[in-house]
């Protein structure tokens, strides 16, 4: 897998913003693919960072229904796979400046 295939985007909410603050963790939404190995190359080369730990976690897709004029419509949010990245003492990822 190609290194940028691995990253997808990052994780921009109120949790993620908690956790880069106090504990220099960064959230980011990955490739299903791609393994910690992966990951921590990725983000090295993209951001210039040096990477401590790689934690993941696959969630899972869900049912979603909505009631319209047509009735009922049922359909499923497809599941994805985060990636929490703890960078070394000093290093800080500003992930606003490509938005």
């Amino acid at each position: 897998m190609k290194l940028a295939d691995v990253l997808v985007k990052p994780i921009l909410s109120e949790k993620a913003n908690q956790l880069s603050e106090k504990r220099r963790v960064y959230s980011f939404k990955v490739a299903r693919m791609a393994n910690k190995l992966e990951i921590k190359k990725a983000v090295e080369d993209f951001y210039g960072v040096t990477v401590e730990d790689v934690r993941t976690a696959v969630s899972p897709a869900k049912s979603k229904s909505r009631n319209t004029k047509a009735g009922v419509v049922s359909g499923r949010k497809p599941g994805f796979k985060k990636a929490f990245v703890k960078v070394g003492e000093g290093d800080t990822i500003d992930l606003y400046t490509t938005i």
